[in-house]
């Protein structure tokens, strides 16, 4: 038994732990858990927790059902929002098979192989997530159909005595209880909307982390008589919430996207990165920006970005060179901006940075950046400039995922084939509703 397996035995006892919580996720990104008595934690350390794999999205097939939890003694918290009383901690997991090999179809080893395939190449792989969120009175829609925010309050405003500002107090503290360092938190532009930044950290612990702040976030809200949703665009005329996502690979102790001098101080790793993004982006888009309503977000105006550039802090570009920090060379990165706060954290991680490395491997040229606002431009001055669009909508992007070869590579097989028929399954459900924008528009007058 390692040191670390040790300490959680020995907290679990010390601080009278009753209930140790099992974390993994779907295909999807729907977080699963399962209790497990203190006294069994020992043995599933050793040979992991069975269950049945094929109730869960994408996990396993029903003739292959038989599957393994194994907890990751590194990701134990004690969970603050239950109490003193009988406190209750959790761990992440990973899926394994029967025989104790990591399961193809966990979305946690996906993310773990493109990070192997990061080391193989000397690299290492930070992540800085800005996740936005909507703030509502209840889950309940109001009498005109849509969802009533908390307040009417806009960028960085500060509201005395405010709900979001009293929710953000108590998500940052509760955040910080389990481990989970937030470098800012403010109002965002839309009517209740809200955003957190979590600090830098490598990309597996930063997907950990970004499981757990959903489930803080909403936990919070409903200690406090309210409701969050992560959904990408629940407001037609306010901005949707994305999670855009500063990436830098690092050499040992050195930033490997910086060079001194070079334009916006970017080395040619950086850029060769940054071409694989802008490349591969309608590929993975599906992964991304995995619902239906995904796309509302992405054609909806709001800052979010529908076209393939990339530019020196523009706003309006899919990648983003930040502005850079004088005298600090390790803070050399790049944004991807087209992520939004509903994907699964591990997949879209893995797909962009396997894209990125994708890049490096084979020497993409990066294009020439936008300086101006992409947004504004005629169609005819995009398509002339190069910058193409991204899929229009969901049916759009499964139609480009099904054809990329690197994806499903990415993806591993199984992951592929579930995810895509997940989707495809979706698309259907939604083409065949009739909206009531479709009704109040056409049933008056056709």
């Amino acid at each position: 038994m390692d040191r670390q397996q040790e300490f959680v035995l020995r907290t679990i006892e010390e601080r009278d732990v009753r209930f140790v919580r099992l974390w993994f996720t779907d295909v999807v990104g729907s977080l699963k858990s399962v209790a497990l008595a203190p006294a069994e934690v020992e043995g599933a350390f050793e040979e992991g927790l069975g269950f049945d794999g094929s109730s869960i999205e994408g996990l396993a097939r029903v003739f292959e059902s038989d599957m393994l939890v194994q907890p990751d003694p590194a990701t134990f918290q004690i969970l603050p929002w239950r109490g003193e009383a009988e406190q209750t901690s959790r761990m992440f997991c990973d899926v394994l098979t029967p025989d104790g090999e990591p399961s193809a179809a966990d979305p946690r080893n996906v993310l773990k192989r493109a990070l192997s395939k990061a080391a193989d190449m000397g690299f290492t792989c930070y992540t800085h997530p800005e996740i936005e969120f909507y703030l509502l009175k209840s889950q309940e829609l109001g009498p005109d159909g849509v969802p009533v925010p908390v307040d009417q309050a806009g960028y960085f405003d500060h509201v005395p005595g405010g709900v979001a500002q009293d929710f953000r107090r108590t998500a940052v503290t509760m955040l910080e209880n389990v481990g989970i360092s937030v470098e800012f938190s403010h109002h965002e532009d839309g009517p209740g909307q809200n955003e957190i930044d979590l600090r830098y950290a490598d990309a597996l612990q930063t997907a950990d982390n970004i499981m757990t702040f959903r489930t803080v976030v909403k936990e919070v809200a409903l200690m406090e008589g309210i409701y969050a949703t992560f959904m990408p665009k629940p407001f037609s005329d306010h901005p949707g919430s994305g999670m855009h996502t500063h990436f830098s690979l690092f050499e040992g102790d050195s930033n490997a996207f910086f060079e001194a001098g070079a334009e916006y101080q970017l080395s040619k790793t950086a850029r060769q990165f940054m071409a694989g993004l802008l490349k591969h982006a309608p590929e993975f888009t599906a992964v991304t920006n995995q619902f239906v309503n995904s796309y509302k977000r992405l054609w909806g105006g709001g800052e979010a970005p529908s076209y393939i550039s990339w530019g020196h802090n523009n706003r309006s570009a899919l990648v983003r060179v930040p502005l850079y920090k004088p005298n600090k060379g390790q803070s050399a990165r790049i944004e991807y901006r087209g992520i939004d706060s509903a994907a699964n954290p591990y997949l879209a991680y893995a797909v962009l940075l396997g894209a990125g490395l994708k890049g490096i491997e084979e020497g993409y040229e990066l294009p020439a950046g936008a300086e101006e606002d992409v947004w504004s431009l005629s169609s005819a001055e995009r398509r002339a400039m190069g910058h193409d669009p991204l899929p229009s909508s969901l049916h759009d992007a499964v139609r480009v995922m099904e054809e990329s070869e690197l994806v499903a590579e990415i993806l591993g097989e199984q992951v592929f084939e579930v995810f895509l028929r997940n989707k495809r399954a979706e698309w259907h459900d939604y083409r065949i509703q009739v909206t009531p924008h479709e009704l109040h528009r056409n049933i008056g007058i056709l």
